[in-house]
């Protein structure tokens, strides 16, 4: 049976309150981003790996894809290490409303690399989202942690769309999970060296968060946003996925106190707005198309 726009709706969202948790993880775990980032791919492509055994779901990816599968991995493993880098020198609420320049980003970059039509409705949107990163830091000082952050942030957030992107045509091919096999384990080897500079001891002790990172930041929130490509286009995908910074700053306030400012939240939303819009949007054309 089809399942209903509703249902993916429903879908994305909990993919996003799983993402969401990385906020507030970001700030918890007290490591070296490289090496929470290490640690964090090493164990989710070990438990990955295992779901993948115990489900039967193919590890195999064409030779053609190879490349831009172990491509993608680099840009996340890029978009990881500058986003935790956005929440350490800023807050739950800025990190992650700052990454989320990425739908502007996304609808730009979408119509060049997969040849699909530029809507000019995402230009209004994207000008909804820039508008609310204003507020975030209206003072633009590069002396400032919180606008060195949001810098930092909207550079994870093009490496996130340009992975998003590249991916969008293999995820109708291959699992979710297994693309996040290759993903994680790229990431966790190219930055293994990160373990020669530190103490193991003083990693064993960041078990916990480390362990939430990798099982439900990575392992089901990262999973089940990959298998929600396939029933929005990545431009649509990208913007209602916004929702993940009302998720994260919930969590971020409720587990480490970080309540945001009043310019923040006016900025987030702004930022939000145009995910009620996309939603309602992306629902009346996902009804068009089964009328027809």
């Amino acid at each position: 049976m089809k399942r209903s726009h509703f249902s993916h709706l429903l879908e994305i969202n909990l993919a996003m309150i799983f993402v969401g948790t990385s906020g507030a993880l970001g700030r918890y775990v007290d490591l070296p981003v490289p090496v929470t980032i290490a640690s964090r791919g090493i164990l989710a492509f070990l438990v990955l790996f295992a779901f993948c055994k115990w489900k039967g779901i193919s590890l195999y990816i064409s030779s053609k894809h190879r490349g831009v599968v172990l491509l993608s991995g680099v840009l996340m493993g890029l978009h990881w290490v500058t986003y935790f880098y956005a929440l350490q020198w800023s807050s739950v609420a800025i990190g992650m409303l700052s990454l989320f320049t990425y739908p502007v980003i996304t609808a730009f970059l979408e119509p060049f690399i997969l040849k699909t039509k530029f809507q000019k409705i995402h230009l209004v949107l994207g000008s909804m989202v820039l508008g609310g990163i204003y507020f975030l830091s209206p003072d633009f000082n590069l002396e400032d942690s919180n606008t060195v952050a949001i810098s930092i942030g909207v550079f994870s957030a093009f490496c996130y769309a340009f992975r998003n992107l590249i991916l969008k045509s293999k995820v109708t091919e291959y699992h979710g999970s297994t693309l996040m096999v290759y993903q994680t384990g790229t990431i966790g080897f190219l930055l293994l060296p990160a373990f020669y500079f530190i103490d193991i001891e003083i990693v064993l002790a960041q078990w916990k968060g480390i362990l939430a990172l990798a099982i439900l930041t990575t392992a089901i929130g990262h999973t089940l946003f990959l298998m929600t490509f396939k029933h929005f286009s990545i431009t649509t995908v990208s913007i209602l996925s916004s929702i993940q910074p009302v998720y994260g700053i919930l969590i971020g306030a409720v587990f480490l106190k970080e309540i945001p400012e009043l310019t923040t939240i006016f900025g987030g939303v702004l930022i939000l707005g145009s995910v009620v819009i996309e939603s309602f949007r992306s629902s009346k054309k996902e009804n068009l198309n089964l009328e027809e």
